[in-house]
């Protein structure tokens, strides 16, 4: 019965982790996507407004 404990509490420590770790992958995603469209938006307007320094 002990093993089973044992086992129930690595598994359990373990999905705790890979939870974590998948919640600041998604949140460090969002962010870099957030970027990606602040860096577009800043090279059309760059290319639109036409100053090349």
């Amino acid at each position: 019965m002990n093993a089973i404990f044992a086992v129930i509490i690595v598994i359990a420590i373990v999905l705790a982790i890979v939870g974590g770790l998948v919640e600041a992958v998604n949140f460090l995603l969002w962010v870099g996507l957030a970027l990606l469209i602040i860096a577009v938006i800043a090279w059309l307007l760059r290319s639109i407004s036409g100053s090349r320094r």
